[in-house]
């Protein structure tokens, strides 16, 4: 087993991310705006390179070819968004106002925040970490449009951040996150917030 460089970014925007709703697994479409925008994105050297992977959500797999149409594309559940259960289509500040203490209460789980019906960020970590793994012992580069949630919990795998206070990096949602896959559930970050290049 090898350790492997691997590339991620979220899709292009939606209605609900312009909302701030929560998505999750429901199977949302880019916005108009969207499709425009993943329309004039470019992959920086060397992901421009590197087989293309999208998690199964339209949104996803819409950017994944929209960005250099030319590369195909392999569908991959691992990928996949954060189940928000009950709360998807709900915003965070309604939940807040709504639910109250017991969504506050969720917040401050960091890792173990659960939404009824939904996974937690310490399931998802497990997922996309069995994943990384995936690549390290394939021994091939690839780069993957996932998800906010999915990105942010590989993030918290790379860097042992619980999710409580803020995340240790920023992250650029417009932008490209390259990590290392070590093996073994290990993961460490490599760049992050590398700009997708733009055509007019």
């Amino acid at each position: 087993m090898s350790t492997v460089p691997f590339a991620l970014l979220r899709h292009a925007p939606t209605v609900w991310n312009a909302s701030h709703r929560l998505q999750g697994l429901t199977d949302t479409p880019l916005s108009a705006e969207g499709e425009a925008a993943a329309r004039t994105w470019r992959l920086p050297p060397p992901a421009d390179g590197w087989t293309r992977l999208s998690s199964p959500l339209q949104r996803a797999r819409r950017t994944a070819e929209l960005v250099q149409p030319s590369m195909p594309v392999t569908v991959c559940s691992a990928l996949r968004e954060m189940s928000f259960g009950v709360w998807e289509g709900h915003t965070i500040a309604e939940l807040r106002a709504g639910i109250g203490e017991e969504f506050l209460a969720a917040e401050r789980k960091g890792l173990d925040f659960q939404p009824p019906g939904g996974e937690s960020p310490r399931h998802v970590m497990g997922r996309i970490g069995r994943w990384a793994d995936g690549i390290a012992a394939a021994g091939q580069s690839v780069v993957a449009v996932s998800h906010k949630a999915a990105i942010r919990a590989l993030l918290a795998l790379a860097t042992g951040w619980d999710m409580t206070g803020k995340p240790p990096v920023k992250l650029d949602w417009r932008s490209v996150h390259f990590f290392v896959a070590l093996g073994g559930g290990k993961v460490v970050v490599e760049r992050l917030n590398v700009p997708l290049e733009s055509v007019p």
